[in-house]
């Protein structure tokens, strides 16, 4: 039943990728505005973290999810007077409330799956629903490739419309997401529903998983280093997963990387928009599948793996096998540099749910507050993108990549060092 809501927030966290040139046709938008749907969902992770983890202690895991899925249905629904309107903001504030939900949903599901069973295998478990989370991200960008930008018009030049045909251009484009989201917004209201009819293992929030009492040191997870180094880890990789993903379509069009903007042009880097919708298209549709496809794959490799070797370990292993990719990428051309970064995504995939179950680890009644920081720290997914898009000004897109070097150095020592539970009573 749990995975079922790592599916879905996979799901609709992935179809922002179809809807930023959607809304950037639609709005004239430049690259700086239209990025603000990322920016905008990404930064209420980092407003709502801790507040959800306050709730969970408040409600517990299971009310928790069930608000969270009517919240992310509430949102799902407000982009219908968005388009109606059409407004950008609009769409931005029900992109703001969906992630709200998400946040919340997050906070409680990952820690109710890492308590769901013994201690030593959560982060297996979590990698197996983390697994599903990937099959949504995947499966997103289809269906609204399929149902939202395949019944949009062709992309118009505006400047020769009259205001009331400009009108009724952008009305006609952005009702293509009215029957999507309000058939979104049923189903997570189903969803809420049967979770709430759902007899879960009965698992209080507030349970103390160590033995013996609580001090006072206790009471706060900031006497908890695991965790701060935790929420620095899902910080670091979240960003340098986005970040990696964010520019592969740049990356592979390259001429010494993977050449197609040459080879559709004949020869020419300037191709024409149709030839570049061409090369978007051959590379959405062939190879930036194999990043985030590997993550779904590796995952469920990784949670056969975690039942037998140690996840601190393993995710050491994972990150320097992504560092290595990523080293080797950035000083090879050609098919060698293509393939080299599409593999880190294997590698990647289980880094996040094994840095949470590490960084959650013995928290006892502080789990909640210590799932919302790191829940909070997936707002690295905003910065570090940003970040690397400054270097790649500067030094050029093959280099740039030393920022996710950078980030995978800093998971591999956490993972054998970062990640060791100091328990404040032994102080």
């Amino acid at each position: 039943m749990v995975t079922t809501l790592f599916f879905m927030w996979g799901f609709l966290t992935s179809l922002n990728d179809i809807l930023i040139p959607h809304l950037k046709s639609i709005f004239q938008l430049n690259y700086a505005q239209v990025m603000l749907v990322q920016f905008a969902f990404f930064t209420t992770y980092a407003l709502l973290g801790i507040p959800s983890g306050k709730v969970v202690e408040w409600i517990g895991y299971k009310k928790t999810m069930v608000a969270g899925l009517l919240t992310m249905g509430v949102g799902a629904i407000l982009f219908v007077p968005a388009a109606k309107v059409p407004s950008y903001p609009l769409f931005l504030a029900a992109l703001i409330v969906l992630a709200a939900g998400i946040t919340a949903l997050q906070v409680a599901a990952n820690p109710y799956v890492t308590v769901l069973g013994p201690a030593r295998t959560a982060s297996s478990r979590l990698n197996l629903t983390q697994a599903f989370n990937s099959l949504g991200t995947v499966a997103g960008p289809i269906f609204g490739a399929f149902v939202i930008l395949r019944t949009a018009g062709k992309v118009q030049d505006v400047s020769t419309m009259s205001p009331a045909v400009h009108r009724a251009y952008q009305i006609r484009e952005a009702s293509t997401v009215n029957i999507p989201y309000v058939g979104i917004a049923l189903a997570l209201v189903l969803l809420g529903l049967a979770i709430a009819m759902y007899k879960f293992p009965r698992i209080e929030a507030t349970k103390d998983y160590r033995p013996g009492e609580l001090n006072k040191q206790d009471k706060s997870m900031w006497h908890h280093p695991h965790v701060v180094f935790g929420a620095i880890a899902i910080f670091v990789y979240v960003g340098a997963e986005v970040a990696i993903g964010s520019f592969l379509i740049n990356y592979f069009a390259q001429p010494e990387i993977g050449g197609l903007a040459t080879a559709i042009s004949g020869g020419s880097l300037h191709a024409a928009s149709a030839d570049i919708l061409r090369l978007a298209t051959k590379i959405i549709g062939t190879w930036v599948p194999l990043y985030w496809g590997g993550l779904m794959v590796g995952r469920f490799i990784g949670s056969g793996l975690q039942q037998k070797v140690s996840p601190g370990k393993m995710l050491s292993v994972f990150a320097l096998c992504a560092m290595g990719l990523v080293v080797v990428s950035m000083f090879t051309d050609g098919g060698v540099a293509v393939w080299s970064i599409l593999l880190v995504g294997l590698f990647n995939s289980i880094q996040f749910p094994t840095i949470f179950t590490l960084g959650v680890a013995e928290m006892g009644p502080l789990t909640g507050e210590a799932s919302g920081l790191l829940i909070t720290a997936i707002v690295g997914g905003a910065v570090i993108p940003e970040l690397q898009g400054v270097l790649a000004d500067r030094i050029g897109i093959h280099h740039a990549f030393v920022l996710p070097i950078l980030c995978y150095a800093y998971i591999a020592w956490y993972g054998v060092r970062g990640s060791r539970v100091k328990d404040p009573r032994s102080a």
